[in-house]
């Protein structure tokens, strides 16, 4: 990128105690000219919005959590924003959204981010206004959930796992906690019971009263009903 000053913002997050998750990004050479705002974790509309109006960036990237990156990405949905590229700088080499969208860690990451490309890509909401980056799970589920209109689970599953990535939603239930495969293994439609994995563009889960885990967060209450589905505009994410 050209001017990466002038068109980027750093956005570095901070944990709950207020450390930065991040040290030393200001100081890599591929950011050095690049303007940073230190936010909270999980930052809400005051944070975000206020950098988003007063910088117009036409990047912005992301050093913090799975958590964090979903809250800035939600803002961008809620303003409007989707046109803005997203860069990710993952803080733990575990990160499940660096692993569902084949990001870098370390300085790869830094590199991508100042250099990479944005591409259109599957953006995954929930109904209760949500987005899901990396990896949604359900634990102890009890009823029955469909990928579009394939049955991927009917009885009981130890663990209900949802990732989304750039072929759409893929989901797994199952007695581990195992990331879906993409891979067609549906129930059939009449099994008293069973479970199956699928990939596809919404999954919706009812049942006994259960609680949601999306990218680190748990869901305040339980719910008896859940869906993820894919947006109608895709975010643009910096990738390989």
């Amino acid at each position: 990128m050209s001017s990466i000053g002038s068109h980027v913002v750093l956005l570095t997050c901070s944990d709950e105690r207020g450390r930065l998750l991040v040290h030393g990004s200001r100081r890599d050479p591929g950011l050095s000219e690049v303007p940073t705002v230190v936010l909270p974790a999980r930052p809400a509309r005051a944070d975000v919005d206020p950098v988003l109006a007063e910088h117009e960036p036409r990047r912005i990237v992301v050093a913090g959590t799975n958590a964090d990156l979903a809250a800035v990405v939600l803002r961008l949905l809620r303003t409007e924003r989707l046109t803005t590229e997203v860069a990710y700088l993952p803080t733990t080499r575990s990160s499940a959204v660096a692993a569902a969208w084949g990001l870098p860690i370390g300085r790869a990451a830094v590199a991508l981010a100042t250099a990479g490309t944005a591409v259109p890509m599957p953006l995954v909401r929930d109904d209760s206004g949500g987005v899901l980056l990396g990896r949604g799970e359900v634990r102890g589920l009890v009823g029955e959930a469909y990928c579009d209109e394939h049955l991927v689970l009917r009885g009981t599953a130890p663990r209900f796992v949802a990732v989304p990535g750039p072929h759409g939603l893929a989901v797994r239930s199952g007695r581990t906690g195992r990331r879906p495969d993409g891979r067609l293994r549906p129930v059939p439609p009449r099994a008293p019971s069973g479970r199956g994995s699928a990939v596809g563009r919404a999954v919706q889960l009812g049942g006994k009263p259960f609680t949601v885990e999306y990218d680190g967060v748990a869901h305040p209450r339980e719910v008896r009903r859940w869906a993820w589905y894919r947006h109608t505009a895709d975010w643009l994410l910096v990738r390989p």
